[in-house]
């Protein structure tokens, strides 16, 4: 499987960066999470004066074969109409995006649909769905491969224009399931804690969905690396994102990380190659089971808290205006020498 040279950030340039926070006119720590996020965006680009710079939500979407097991409350068409409907504009993902200035980048991973042409859409069809793993792989390793190449080769275009901070959203009914059997594969929380409603199941129907992971993850048969479990249990979006992070960071690019789904994204891309999360902010707590765990596996300290659990992205561009303070923080307030205000702390 590819590789990606990902460089952990130098530590060299971290007492500059927490002398220069720490001497704006300001209380020491006063600023909170405003000041670890200015830290972190500094040492990811090595610089004491930090630029975000064209922001781009990549939006991955395809169908699972594990939604024949009804798994869901959506229905397998719900993928493509949804794909239709972000290129129309209107949906979630599409005010947020406007109002935070995002460029939405729409992909067609694995769609179970012939998605007609012109749409704004770019075509990286793996195939269309996944196979059901409740019998067998997701997808070949060959076909993991190819997906987590065309991810990566997506996060190359949008840098090319200038973006250097990207998030990653995703459209697939049935990925809720992926997402659950990824965390508990790489974190070995009991599967009944990684399970949630998803789009809206009831008491009965989270029983039924537990049921039919716990079976697919007794069918299971592969070797227990981490290809293994991402290609056997992933969708072609998921597996798209992991490729896609893996570049942004191999590219020195911050990557904001949205709700459960795309947090079991960044999580599997960390079996990889764990330097991935050196460029890693997380941008919310989702509402969906298990994401809290998870983020507390990955010891992660995400930003908002909104009861969110729509996915596409949306919960990453809603804290992007906080990571933007952040960097204004740096660039724009004073010191105490500067404005000869004596230092109060």
């Amino acid at each position: 499987m590819h590789t990606f040279n990902i460089k952990k950030p130098s530590r060299e340039i971290e007492p500059a960066i927490l002398e220069k926070i720490d001497f704006l006119t300001k209380p020491k720590g006063s600023l909170g999470k405003l000041e670890s996020l200015a830290a972190k965006i500094c040492l990811i680009q090595q610089t004491l004066e930090p630029k975000l710079s064209k922001p781009h939500n990549i939006l991955f979407a395809a169908d699972h074969g594990i939604i024949a097991e009804g798994v869901s409350v959506s229905p397998k068409e719900v993928t493509w109409q949804q794909l239709s409907h972000f290129s129309h504009g209107g949906a979630g993902i599409n005010f947020l995006c406007n109002q935070h200035g995002f460029k939405l980048v729409l992909v067609d991973a694995g769609v179970d649909y012939d998605i007609p042409a012109g749409r704004g859409i770019i075509d990286c069809k793996i195939r269309k769905s996944t196979d059901n793993f409740l019998h067998g792989p997701a997808m070949t390793l060959e076909e993991c491969e190819l997906a987590i190449a065309r991810g990566a080769s997506v996060v190359d275009q949008v840098h090319a224009t200038g973006c250097n901070v990207v998030s990653f959203g995703e459209m697939g009914s049935g990925n809720t399931s992926s997402s659950s059997m990824w965390m508990h594969a790489f974190t070995g929380i009991p599967l009944a804690e990684c399970i949630g409603a998803g789009a809206g199941l009831d008491k009965p129907g989270v029983a039924h969905k537990l049921d039919v992971l716990t079976r697919a993850w007794e069918n299971y048969t592969g070797d227990d690396s981490a290809e293994s479990y991402i290609a056997w249990f992933g969708g072609f979006e998921m597996v798209m994102a992991v490729g896609g992070m893996l570049r942004a960071a191999e590219l020195g690019m911050t990557i904001l990380v949205d709700g459960f789904i795309m947090t079991a994204c960044i999580l599997a891309a960390s079996k990889l190659n764990p330097d991935v999360l050196e460029y890693a902010v997380f941008g919310h707590q989702g509402d969906e089971s298990g994401h809290k765990l998870m983020l507390q596996a990955l010891n992660a300290d995400p930003i908002l808290h909104l009861g969110l659990r729509l996915g596409e992205g949306s919960g990453a561009v809603c804290a992007y205006p906080i990571l933007e303070s952040a960097v204004r923080m740096i660039n724009e307030m004073d010191n105490f020498q500067s404005v000869g205000v004596t230092k109060y702390f």
